[in-house]
């Protein structure tokens, strides 16, 4: 196992990086996506959370080699391994999620992209298939001592208004397009899924990468109107079964899969982790299930995270561990200090284990 560290799209600087290889981490799954473009309504000193107008403006802008190399470059001056990028920004595929004009147009940009990611020498690819995307949050202050954490307090208007046309993946990609998204089945969703797929797995093998399939967050029915795809453990099999490849891999979330109102993560661990599914794992606690919970240091919430780690060992997991979604610590440096709680948790319990 190896433990990495997440950074978002304005954190990619030599600071972040010192931090980030202080704290331990040799390998770096990043955000290329700006959630926080064109909106100054939330702070960049942790994750986004939004509101019903959702978090940022999405850019079309499609990564080059070059820049995944730069990027990788100055990683690599800390020993650090770009190791994986985290979404596409929705303007990438908005029409392939909702079955628009564009999305013949779309597939080859998302082929593109994941053949940019391979050249650049990145091995995976971390993706969420959904229409109203990581939706319908808040910020409490219920982590030990009162730390300012994030979660679900029963469905509220972010979850329960229609989704706008203008946004995709609560982000906007037509500040011009007026009304609402017009309601999708479940069974439209997985079709799109599965077409997806069919035509992104052959070239993800081909340049070497893999995809990797983050669940949904909340782990909701429906968010704004849409439904969600993997809301419960089991789903996580029909999407690899869908087009069986190492290509066609797991972001595994382990707070959201314990957030889910079914299964067992501890099983569920073991059954993605015997398949060799897992290309990396969000390892995050957190206390409730849908429609109530929240998140917490990693250390207090409904996880044994110990016993996680001796799963993923027996199954001979050698993918990457990062921190997500730390609780903000009382301090000068909220994010900073949460982050680095975490990390040398994670840090330890590895070294134990």
């Amino acid at each position: 196992m190896k433990l990495g560290f997440g950074l978002y799209r304005h954190m990619l600087d030599d600071e972040h990086f010192a931090f980030a290889r202080q704290c331990g981490a040799t390998h770096i799954v990043v955000h290329m996506v700006d959630y926080f473009h064109q909106n100054a309504r939330f702070s960049r000193s942790d994750q986004p959370v939004g509101d019903t107008g959702g978090w940022g403006t999405a850019q079309a802008d499609v990564w080059t080699i070059e820049e995944l190399l730069d990027i990788r470059a100055r990683m690599a001056k800390f020993d650090l391994t770009f190791f994986a990028i985290e979404n596409f920004d929705p303007c990438h595929w908005d029409d392939i999620l909702f079955d628009g004009p564009r999305k013949a147009e779309q597939i080859e940009t998302v082929k593109q992209i994941i053949r940019n990611v391979g050249a650049a020498g990145i091995p995976v690819f971390g993706y969420n298939f959904s229409l109203a995307g990581v939706a319908g949050r808040i910020q409490e202050n219920k982590a030990r001592g009162g730390a300012k954490t994030v979660g679900l307090n029963g469905v509220n208007e972010q979850t329960e208004s229609p989704l706008p046309a203008s946004m995709a993946w609560n982000m906007v990609v037509d500040e011009d397009a007026e009304g609402i998204r017009p309601p999708v089945t479940k069974e439209q969703l997985w079709q799109r899924l599965e077409a997806f797929l069919k035509e992104i797995v052959p070239v993800a093998e081909e340049a070497g990468v893999r995809l990797a399939a983050h669940p949904d967050d909340p782990p909701l029915e429906f968010v704004r109107g849409q439904p969600r795809l993997v809301n419960q453990p089991h789903l996580y099999q029909d999407l690899l079964d869908l087009v069986p490849s190492s290509s066609n891999a797991l972001e595994f979330c382990l707070g959201t899969i314990a957030e889910m109102s079914e299964g067992d993560v501890y099983e569920a661990v073991e059954q993605y982790a015997r398949q060799d599914s897992i290309a990396y794992m969000h390892f995050r606690n957190v206390k409730g299930k849908v429609p109530y919970y929240h998140e917490t240091f990693i250390d207090e919430g409904d996880i044994d995270m110990a016993k996680v780690l001796r799963i993923l060992k027996e199954n001979n997991f050698d993918g990457v561990l990062i921190p997500d979604h730390s609780p903000q610590m009382t301090c000068p440096a909220p994010w900073h200090s949460g982050m680095a709680y975490a990390m040398g948790y994670m840090k330890a319990l590895m070294q134990v284990i």
